[in-house]
């Protein structure tokens, strides 16, 4: 048997390497075999995290007999979902329309072109709770293929020929209005669990579009409701154990509809959307309780999922050994009383035991318990104590592996809310994070690593591991995402390349992802063809890559007075016209969007000398403005010198150009549309001009 997936960069094709399987990688070779072969191909899709994948693997890919089955009778290909997210989408599409659901792993049998003909999720090794058992369903499939391969083949024509209609009306005449906003607000309301935060039962989520969405509708409306939603929500969150009490940062969800028991995977997409928010809730709000979360969240993005180079990791995986050596998941989360005695003795282990949930039946399996933090302690000093001895006494477990590629897109989710929280949180560290973060992409990913020359290029690579480039092309959100973190580099950094970078990205999204009429598309026109281009609007784990890039575009069209751009973005948010209102909860970014496009968004230039004190206090406020979707450019005077004979500083960004200062001292611009108000040094003003309110000293929240 060949060994073809040893030389991946996926670390999920890396587990099933020494399988008996003989898997192919995705290309088109494993096609010609199956052709040659005159057999179907099995399609195998997954992640490194998924804990049923991992179940799978060991049932039926492990098992020899299954596997010689298999080889004998198949062309099996593995697939990551995560460095071939257009693989996954049009074979999920498929799934969820023959069996009503979907999921990893996604097991699906295609002909030798491709055409999808019987789709599944998790299939068990004998047969239970109404599903066949994997080697039962492969000898049904080669059995079928064999006596009936005429209804194969029309039925797999038939889905694909289904599944690539065309679908029209995605696009909208023109963005939403107020009434279609306050309309999905009302719906959002109509769907959120008044009890225990979130929307809709178990399992639940963690909702970031639409918190984002209602930051920014409570922004703009002063609306209540949506800001109690948010505070609640936040607050159930990071006091369940979906959030990690000791190390900081987020779980994939929640089984339960309490936010008590995860699924103990941690997704870097997941804390980089969660930190934004509680950086956001606490710039509108001064919540220490909201500060201290996104700042411990990306203590556990630096500490957890860095890179040595600079980037961030995909995933820790749900999964690790427990005491018995036996891969159990949440094995490195979970407690006894008993534990937490042995680690802290028995005063404070009964303290910690009260404090954090833990019973001696337990709220986990086996008796253990996940930590939980209903309320804060009435002894801060004794409860940060104890959470550091617990917290040392965890890192003597095995830990969870670690997902280690890195994806363009959800580094650039995670440049913007390290590049945000350092600013607001004066952690320059962290912007110091995102800045590595921002050169490995465009070294690696956009850079001579990614294309085999001297020379960076226009085109994003979708991974690499270890400083290498993976082979797969970036879709549309990773040119979305890494231009929004790009956007957010250069608001708190200054540094005009930044800039540069990200109208390179966003100008790939106008040539080679948008049709003629406006729509987005996932894949670029010059992709690898599949048997559908994908396109999906809405958001799923992450904004849609298409709300993302309108979100982009919108922003950079503000500093730069691009109407091209600005015309892109509106006819992008059509969609969110229509489907906002009805389907809220699909499209969270689209809304949060709007409410920017809506409020125009404010345009905020400070001018003056970096080091002067006037300049850096109007740059914190502008920093401050809960405006949505507000931009923020810091530059010298370009108008006028404050040294007499000197030349007026080069303005490479439009927001900045022919700005002067006001008697001589810095001053800020507040503008919509480039139409600006009258300059002012005042920060008290420039704060009631763009809805900041005064950063120190911090509100303590009362959840």
């Amino acid at each position: 048997m060949t060994n073809r997936l040893a030389g991946s960069t996926s670390p999920y094709l890396l587990q099933h390497a020494d399988n008996p399987v003989d898997w192919w990688p995705w290309g088109e070779a494993a096609f010609e075999e199956a052709r040659r072969r005159d057999v179907p191909i099995l399609l195998s899709v997954g992640y490194a995290a998924c804990h049923w994948c991992h179940v799978m693997a060991h049932e039926s890919f492990e098992d020899d007999d299954v596997a010689e089955y298999l080889n004998a009778h198949f062309v099996a290909v593995k697939v990551d979902r995560e460095e071939r997210p257009d693989v996954d989408a049009v074979y999920m599409e498929a799934t969820t329309r023959m069996t009503g659901q979907g999921g990893w792993p996604m097991t699906v049998f295609c002909t030798p072109d491709g055409e999808p003909f019987y789709c599944g999720t998790y299939f068990p090794p004998a047969p239970r709770h109404g599903l066949p058992g994997f080697r039962q369903l492969l000898e049904a499939v080669a059995n079928t293929w064999h006596v009936r391969r005429d209804e194969v083949l029309a039925g797999g024509a038939k889905v694909v020929e289904e599944l690539a209609a065309p679908r029209g009306g995605l696009v909208g005449a023109q963005p939403p209005g107020p009434d279609e906003l306050d309309a999905a607000a009302s719906a959002l309301a109509q769907e959120y669990d008044a009890k225990r935060g979130g929307f809709g039962g178990a399992p639940k989520f963690p909702p970031s579009m639409m918190l984002e969405f209602l930051l920014r509708r409570h922004a703009r409306t002063a609306s209540p409701e949506s800001l109690a939603m948010v505070e609640h929500t936040c607050a159930a969150m990071a006091r369940g154990g979906l959030y990690d009490q000791l190390g900081g940062g987020f779980a994939r969800y929640s089984v339960d509809a309490d936010w008590v028991v995860p699924h103990f995977e941690k997704m870097l997409y997941d804390n980089a959307l969660l930190i934004r928010v509680y950086t956001h809730l606490w710039r509108a709000t001064g919540s220490s309780f909201a500060r201290r979360i996104a700042l411990e969240s990306a203590d556990f993005l630096i500490r957890e999922l860095r890179t040595r180079e600079g980037g961030f990791a995909s995933a820790l995986d749900a999964d690790s050994p427990d005491a018995s050596g036996r891969s159990a998941e949440g094995a490195f989360y979970a407690w006894t009383p008993a534990q937490l005695r042995d680690v802290l003795g028995p005063d404070d282990g009964a303290w910690a035991a009260e404090l954090f949930a833990v019973t001696d039946a337990g709220t986990f399996e086996h008796g253990m318990s996940v930590l939980q933090l209903p309320a804060d302690p009435a002894d801060p000093a004794r409860y940060d104590a104890v959470r550091e001895r617990l917290f040392r006494a965890r890192a003597d477990r095995t830990p969870p592996a670690r997902d280690d590629k890195v994806v363009a897109a959800w580094n650039g989710l995670a440049i913007a809310a390290l590049a945000e929280a350092g600013a607001l949180f004066d952690r320059p560290d962290l912007v110091e994070a995102a800045v590595a973060a921002g050169d490995l992409l465009v070294g690696v990913h956009l850079g001579a690593a990614g294309h085999g020359d001297d020379t960076w290029g226009d085109r994003l690579a979708r991974t690499s591991r270890d400083g290498r480039a993976g082979p797969n092309a970036g879709v549309l959100e990773d040119y979305a995402d890494v231009a929004e973190g790009f956007l957010a580099l250069y608001a708190v950094t200054s540094d005009d390349a930044w800039l540069t970078f990200a109208g390179v990205l966003l100008d790939v999204i106008l040539r080679h992802f948008t049709a003629e009429n406006g729509e987005f598309f996932d894949t670029a026109d010059d992709a690898e063809r599949l048997f559908r281009r994908p396109q999906d609007p809405t958001d799923n784990a992450t904004p849609s890559g298409w709300t993302a890039a309108a979100g982009a575009l919108l922003t950079y069209a503000a500093y730069t007075g691009s109407p091209e751009h600005r015309d892109a973005a509106g006819v992008g948010l059509g969609l969110v016209r229509s489907l906002g209102p009805r389907a809220p909860r699909a499209i969270g970014w689209g809304l949060a969007v709007a409410e920017a496009w809506l409020d125009g968004p404010r345009e905020i230039a400070v001018v003056g000398d970096a080091d002067d004190t006037a300049t850096q206090a109007l740059r914190r406020i502008a920093l401050m403005a809960t405006a949505p979707g507000a931009v923020v450019a810091v530059g010298p005077p370009t108008a006028d010198v404050a040294t007499p004979g000197a030349e007026p500083a080069a303005a490479p960004v439009a927001l900045l150009r022919d700005r002067s200062l006001q008697g001589g001292r810095p001053a800020a611009y507040v503008c919509r549309h480039f139409v600006c108000r009258a300059p002012t040094g005042d920060p008290a003003q420039l704060a009631a001009q763009v809805g900041a309110r005064d950063p120190e000293p911090p509100r303590v929240s009362a959840t």
